[in-house]
């Protein structure tokens, strides 16, 4: 049972919650741990308005949900807190002091192309711009659940194959060759169980799929078209606008999201923890 404590408001009909009545940079008992945990189980995407949270709580709560993992993107990183990437279009000596910069972030999974990807993802805003900026995220469990079953005879039981690269051709900077190791492009599932609910959701997106393995291209272009199409599709969709002290966390075994261009006359911003798998989950399966 949820605790009554917690005021839920549904951000859409089938995932994300916003969660009212707690303060991430406060003590968090067990008995809210475990709610907060339940409640990103059942929801996927977790949203904590109006909220003030130093470097060091940031890293705190996140650390309570998982281990962190240090992003191999290092130029990126927090110069005091390491655990923490930034997102920002902001330049210090002409040098950026963020990823991602002000344009257009196509649809990806945070780490799909890691043997070990991710499992969560929480993002603080520090500033953001007037407008323009806002976060997309698609409900990969519910396109699963409800793909005809034409594509699910299709995917169930296949890889596909993810880049790093081709999502940084076309959305952020070249990686090092040193992170050019650790990102060489990697087969995944193509329909991803989640290590802790056991639901299944489509684990693949446009920013980083790119072939479905053991398919001729055409065939494999083709599919990966429709698929890409019907995970899209409006019901499947949310859209986050960002306020200052905004925490959304999100589950990246089964949402995949995207971000809009804006203004890079403003500045934004944001304070990104990545949240790993136990260990004897982390494989993909």
């Amino acid at each position: 049972m949820l605790n009554k404590s917690f005021k839920i408001r549904p951000l859409t009909d089938t995932f994300g919650a916003e969660i009212y009545d707690i303060k991430l940079s406060g003590e968090i008992s067990s008995e809210d741990l475990a709610q907060i945990k339940a409640l990103w189980n059942r929801y996927e995407i977790l949203l904590f308005r109006q909220q003030d949270i130093g470097k060091d709580e940031l890293v705190g709560f996140s650390r309570l949900l998982g281990s962190l993992e240090t992003h191999v993107r290092s130029e990126w990183l927090n110069e005091t807190h390491p655990e923490i990437l930034q997102i920002s279009n902001i330049n210090v000596d002409g040098k950026p002091v963020g990823a991602l910069a002000d344009g257009e972030v196509g649809w990806h999974y945070d780490q799909i192309y890691l043997p070990r990807p991710a499992l969560g993802s929480l993002l603080y805003s520090v500033k953001i711009p007037p407008e323009g900026g806002s976060t997309f995220f698609a409900d990969m469990t519910s396109a699963y659940e409800r793909l005809p079953r034409s594509l699910k005879d299709m995917v169930d039981g296949r890889q596909a194959i993810q880049s790093y690269d081709n999502f940084n051709n076309l959305y952020s900077t070249k990686t090092s060759s040193k992170q050019t190791n650790l990102t060489q492009n990697i087969a995944q599932p193509l329909v991803r169980t989640h290590p802790v609910t056991g639901r299944k959701a489509l684990y693949l997106c446009p920013g980083m799929t790119i072939a479905i393995a053991g398919l001729e291209e055409t065939e494999s272009t083709d599919v990966l078209r429709q698929l890409f199409d019907w995970t899209l599709k409006t019901e499947f969709v949310y859209k986050h606008l960002w306020d200052v002290g905004d925490g959304l966390l999100w589950d990246n075994a089964c949402t995949m999201h995207r971000r809009e261009p804006f203004d890079g006359g403003h500045e934004r911003l944001m304070f990104r923890t990545t949240i790993l798998p136990a260990d004897d989950r982390s494989v993909p399966f």
